[in-house]
């Protein structure tokens, strides 16, 4: 009921009725006021004040909490980064020339996928909204991302899975800030978009009908047809491009005419990498979900600018399959760590560069600040510089990097107009004015010169006063509240003339004003309005100039990003140590002197390296056994780290690397309960592997760790041995897997399955203590070391020494009865003070000088070495 209400609060409630699911911040003079349940929320969330106002008509008090216009944009933000949506209700009319009750209008929703304003997207990364659309019977979805911020839009019809499992790795690769799904979804498929964002919005059903979106779209983009884009036969991707897009217009109010193009992606040209994958192997943000300190992307990024640094995370989390587009990355790449000094002056001037591509959004949106139009022109002013230094006649530079110099285009035309219109240190918005440039504008000039000459008259009378009166300390101010006053201390009051009409007592004094000061400060009052009126309208004017060259802005930090991003791999290619991989299209893995490149940086004393080697014809599976914390599951991540890096067109951190193109690398590693979907910890590795197997490729990646770990013994052993069997038979040439695990009759599957060898992480052992020397090796071991790692956790020694003695009487029984065959075939590192029988492979070895040999003669020495270790032994 509104009976009972005020004018003013019957208007909020025709407001609030409109966006019932939002925050309503509704500007009644220099507040934007909440009242009702929104008050209570706000109040909360925000640790403000909650009070209340007049009664409504049933008599009860209506809570209210407000935060001042100057400083909305703050509240605003933590509101929004807290998931709320966020409706603001602005005045439309000047309330000084409004008859009767000011209008108001909600001319902005604020959402946290549709947030472009720089006071409230609070850091660099991307902003995205996604809108899925879903098709059961075909199990397809289409999956749309729109970065409102920079009006970046792409689309991709993909598998669902009858579980979603498409959906979630959809969302995790893009990470958004907020999805929505149509009103009549699945509730499983809400729950699925859930749990990779918990901003999930439902929207009218109608948006997503591929015939209203299709409409939509070329109206947007002005085309009579969107075979341009490439989606004109995807339903799926029309009616998720339509919605997402739709959703944006209608929060912004405006036309958002930097949304300039739609690209159409297939599953088929990236890499895939599932949310699992993307957990496990840390690459964006750690198990624990801290962002980026502690991730590959922390390695990795060491861009100059934010439009480089969301580009490297987008190529991260989305390696190319295409070896051709892979190997001219990877050219940029090598260009610019063969020339070093083009590459430091390149990002000396990338990290004078501001976000091109977000300011261009705002000034399409007409939402950009004094200050960032003075940020881009010092931002453009660096992009011919870019340019000269990459056109140089006698530098040859890779097709990649010409075609992004070729997309540099010469803004001279932006920053003269910039540099004339506006002053070189702006305020940070235009509610004050003085931004505009004197010479400029003669009106403003004209307006400018009344107002200067009017606080001039202001100075003249403060000195006439002090004369006349003989009051020294006599000043004339000025305050929003009382305007201009004549203040004069208590002592002085004497020598007030009678003239001077008090206005206001103060602790120290009074104040007071004369008929001549009251004129003058209505002259200069009318003149400041007539300047700020005028200053406003000009800069209007100017980013309505400045709207036209928004797409030229958007080419030209593209083509930044993409230097920024070459620049930046190479530049941690060489701080680092990393190395050129050789790309091939067998399913073979080469490395030599393998590194972590995120576990190097932290390790004491360095990291140790190691070799890899696997192909399809003899080497598919390795089966990696060791002691608890020997490194076996660092060295696995490492490989599919090395992978994922070379396929988005890096260096990686190896001595040589030879990588076959991998489709889709899987892991299974770590384990936990998934209390919020009523898993166990076995139930969680099943579904996981489950996930693996039914989606594994001949070309795919498998990183198993303890497979079979969460059930009993003789269950898990059967598990392991049969998905072991299961990866053996999927292909003549893969999957190529590693498989760690402490099941040690596994070792036997290497007499059974030819593509199977064992591989152990070696330790040395001296008397009672344990080294892990983190070495991968040949062969395999049969021992855990499970109670010295449970001695380094701070076991208690009387549990330890239990431990030890049981196992000891285990061993013992077990060994007592009839004698086991030898599992393993490990070389023990044995200490130096320990006795040792040589190997004669060993020994052979010694006794070879290579510089004597033929290769003939060498190729029969290493024969004869290899039969030395068939026959020999320690």
């Amino acid at each position: 009921m509104t009976g009972g209400l005020s004018p003013g609060m019957r208007q909020y409630q025709a407001a609030k009725q409109q966006y019932p699911d939002a925050l309503l911040l509704f500007r009644m003079g220099d507040f934007y006021e909440t009242f009702g349940a929104d008050a209570e929320i706000v109040a909360r969330e925000l640790d403000i004040v909650l009070t209340s106002r007049s009664s409504d008509s049933a008599g009860k008090k209506i809570p209210l909490a407000g935060v001042p216009y100057h400083a909305a944009d703050g509240y605003i933000a933590r509101l929004v980064r807290r998931g709320y949506k966020v409706a603001v209700g602005e005045q439309v009319e000047d309330p000084k020339k409004a008859k009767g009750l000011v209008r108001r209008e909600v001319v902005r929703v604020i959402t946290p996928g549709t947030v472009i304003e720089s006071e409230l997207l609070g850091s660099a990364e991307a902003r995205t909204l996604v809108a899925v659309a879903l098709d059961r019977r075909t199990d397809q979805i289409g999956v749309a991302s729109l970065d409102v911020s920079t009006g970046a839009f792409s689309v991709l019809v993909t598998r669902s899975g009858s579980d979603c499992s498409g959906l979630r790795t959809e969302l995790a690769r893009i990470g958004p800030t907020e999805v929505i799904v149509p009103a009549s979804a699945d509730p499983d498929l809400i729950a699925a978009a859930r749990e990779i964002c918990p901003v999930v919005t439902p929207y009218p059903d109608e948006s997503f009908a591929p015939g209203t979106a299709n409409e939509l779209l070329k109206h947007h983009f002005q085309t009579a047809t969107l075979e341009g884009f490439g989606c004109a036969g995807l339903p799926l991707a029309i009616g998720a491009a339509g919605a997402a897009l739709a959703y944006a217009l209608e929060m912004h109010h405006a036309p958002l005419t930097h949304i300039t193009t739609l690209s159409t992606r297939t599953a088929e040209e990236r890499m895939v990498l599932d949310e699992i994958t993307l957990r496990n192997l840390e690459l964006v943000s750690t198990i624990r979900g801290e962002a980026k300190d502690g991730t590959l992307l922390s390695v990795l990024d060491r861009t100059g600018t934010s439009m480089g640094a969301r580009l490297l995370k987008s190529c991260l989390v989305s390696p190319l399959l295409n070896r051709e587009q892979i190997e001219e990355r990877l050219d940029a790449v090598s260009f610019f760590v063969d020339h070093p000094m083009v590459r430091s002056e390149v990002r000396s001037l990338l990290h004078r560069s501001a976000d091109i591509e977000r300011i261009a959004g705002r000034i399409a949106y007409g939402s950009a600040t004094p200050r960032d139009l003075v940020t881009l022109n010092r931002s453009l002013t660096v992009l011919p510089m870019i340019s000269s230094l990459l056109s140089d006649p006698e530098v040859t530079v890779p097709a990649e990097v010409a075609t992004a110099v070729a997309g540099i285009e010469d803004p001279g035309s932006i920053t003269d107009l910039i540099e004339r219109a506006l002053v070189d240190d702006p305020p940070a918005n235009t509610r004050n004015g003085g931004m505009i440039r004197d010479g400029y504008d003669e009106t403003l000039d004209h307006f400018r010169s009344l107002s200067g000459s009017g606080k001039d008259w202001i100075l003249d009378l403060q000195q006439k006063e002090r004369e006349r009166t003989g009051i020294r300390t006599l000043k004339i101010a000025y305050n929003r509240v009382f305007g201009y006053y004549i203040e004069v201390t208590k002592a002085n009051a004497a020598l007030v003339p009678a003239e001077y009409d008090r206005k206001q007592t103060t602790t120290n004094g009074e104040r007071y004003t004369t008929p001549a000061l009251r004129e003058q400060e209505q002259q200069i009052a009318e003149a400041e309005e007539h300047l700020l009126e005028r200053e406003t309208m000009l800069f209007a004017a100017l980013l309505t100039s400045l709207a036209g060259s928004v797409p030229m802005l958007q080419q030209n930090a593209a083509s930044v990003a993409w230097l920024d991003l070459y620049s930046a791999l190479a530049e941690v290619a060489v701080q680092d140590g990393f190395t050129r991989p050789v790309i091939i299209d067998e399913p073979k893995v080469l490395i030599r002197g393998g590194r972590h490149p995120v576990v190097e940086q932290h390790v004491e004393g360095g990291f140790i390296p190691n070799d890899t080697s696997m192909d399809g014809a003899e080497e598919q599976i390795l089966i990696i056994t060791g002691a608890n914390m020997a490194g076996k599951s660092t060295y696995m991540r490492s490989l599919a780290i090395l992978c994922i890096m070379a396929q988005m067109g890096s260096f990686v951190p190896a001595d040589h690397a030879t990588i076959g193109l991998v489709d889709r690398v899987f892991t299974r590693v770590g384990a936990f309960d998934d209390l919020a979907r009523g898993q166990s910890t076995f139930m969680v590795e099943m579904v996981e592997l489950a996930n693996i197997l039914n989606h594994v490729t001949p070309q795919s990646l498998v990183i198993l760790d303890e497979i079979g770990r969460g059930t009993s013994t003789v269950d898990g052993y059967s598990i392991a041995r049969a998905v072991l069997e299961f990866l053996h038979g999927k292909g003549k040439s893969g999957p190529r897997t590693l498989f760690a695990t402490h099941f040690h009759e596994l070792v036997d599957v290497e007499a059974t399955l030819k593509r199977v060898r064992n591989y152990h992480l070696a330790v040395q052992e001296t008397g009672t203590d344990v080294i892990f020397t983190r070495q991968l090796i040949p062969g395999a071991t049969d021992k855990s070391y499970g109670i010295h790692v449970a001695t380094l956790a701070g076991v208690p020694r009387k549990v330890t020494d239990r431990a030890t003695a049981i196992l000891a009487e285990v061993m013992g029984r077990e060994y007592s009865t009839t004698p086991k065959k030898a599992r393993y075939t490990q070389m023990l590192l044995i200490s130096p003070e320990s006795e040792a029988v040589e190997h004669p492979a060993v020994k052979a070895l010694r006794g070879i000088n290579p510089d004597d040999l033929t290769p003939l003669q060498a190729l029969q020495a290493l024969y004869a070495l290899k039969e030395h270790l068939r026959g020999g032994g320690v």
